[in-house]
């Protein structure tokens, strides 16, 4: 199939493959919309089982970009990339040298950060060859302390406000004291978001594809570790994705009993059709390109000038930005994603205006 024909295009800008002999690299990059400035996404590595499951993914990704930075009133356009093999056991410093070279020959037009399967180190590794690289360097943490670029904290952050937010909007309070939250994925951000909720007096259910990463939720925070099928349909008031997206999807959201959705996953819809699927069936969507805005929010300050307390009250404006898409939905009776869409696509229509 043409990438021109592919499901998920949407008069992308550019889609560059990308392919190293000597590294085993096999890399997509998409570059969606540059309107507003750069394009500016994570470098994903996954064993993706066909190459047509990569294009899907990097073409759907990197449309979530553009719309989360425009809600997010950043001066970014959207893309992504994906590397095709398995982060534990692929990877290698020649194929991450590879992927920087990649990246320089686009002229800065795509800037790459971390995503699942890469980390700070890997695009340290990448910058011996390229500056078009993003969240490396050491700065204040969001939340007190050291970050040594990693913008994970402040996504865990901005979904733990939005959170925040959804709770208040279905449920008619603020607090987290006893409710019950199923997070499906406890990586670097899935992790942190379990640990601001524990602190918060939440009860956690965990799963993840790796059992190190569910021992340590339950043994430090006192998590229940349920399976990967499980996870979704728990009796739980909160489903929180952390994890892959598309998990939003017919038969999840039939046996789905929570009733707000609300976690950091890119692309957590399936398909649009089920943004109202879930709103006819009275869960509250938090759309993942509102709410997990936190890290590219980051980002963006490392480029533009660090000033910590700046970042955290822009990353805590995510919970203003989804209490208006929920107000707007109630009045209107249409589904939160679609009212997030708008919103983003009218920020990018006034830029070119």
């Amino acid at each position: 199939m043409s990438v021109f024909q592919h499901v998920e295009f949407e008069q992308h800008e550019q889609v560059v493959f990308f392919h190293d002999a000597s590294s085993g690299l096999k890399a997509i990059v998409a570059i969606h919309d540059t309107q507003l400035g750069p394009a500016l996404g994570g470098c994903r590595m996954w064993p993706y089982e066909s190459e047509s499951q990569a294009i899907t993914d990097v073409l759907r990704l990197s449309k979530g970009m553009t719309y989360k930075s425009a809600l997010a009133n950043l001066k970014l356009g959207g893309g992504k990339s994906v590397i095709i093999g398995h982060p534990r056991q692929d990877k290698s410093q020649a194929l991450l040298e590879a992927m920087g070279r990649c990246l320089e020959s686009l002229g800065g037009r795509y800037i790459a950060a971390e995503d699942s399967g890469t980390g700070v180190a890997d695009l340290k590794v990448m910058s011996k060859h390229t500056s078009y690289v993003a969240g490396i360097h050491d700065r204040p943490g969001l939340v007190g302390g050291r970050n040594n670029g990693d913008p994970s904290p402040a996504t865990a952050y901005g979904v733990f406000v939005g959170l925040q937010a959804a709770v208040q909007a279905r449920f008619g309070h603020h607090s987290l004291q006893g409710l019950k939250v199923a997070i499906q994925g406890i990586g670097n951000v899935g992790y942190r978001l379990a640990q601001h909720l524990h602190a918060a007096g939440a009860q956690l259910y965990v799963s993840d594809i790796y059992p190190d990463a569910v021992a340590k939720a339950q043994a430090e925070l006192g998590a229940t570790v349920v399976s990967s099928d499980e996870i979704a349909s728990l009796d739980v008031d909160v489903f929180a994705p952390c994890a892959m997206g598309a998990v939003l999807n017919d038969a999840s959201i039939q046996a789905m009993q929570a009733k707000v959705v609300a976690g950091a996953a890119n692309n957590q819809l399936e398909r649009e059709c089920h943004d109202r699927q879930l709103h006819e069936k009275g869960i509250l969507y938090a759309p993942d390109f509102a709410i997990n805005a936190g890290g590219i929010i980051d980002i963006y300050y490392e480029r533009v000038g660090y000033d910590p307390l700046l970042v955290k009250s822009h990353v805590e404006g995510i919970s203003n930005t989804l209490s208006m898409i929920f107000e707007r939905s109630q009045v209107e009776s249409r589904p939160t994603g679609a009212i997030a869409l708008e919103l983003a696509k009218e920020k990018i229509r006034n830029s070119r205006a």
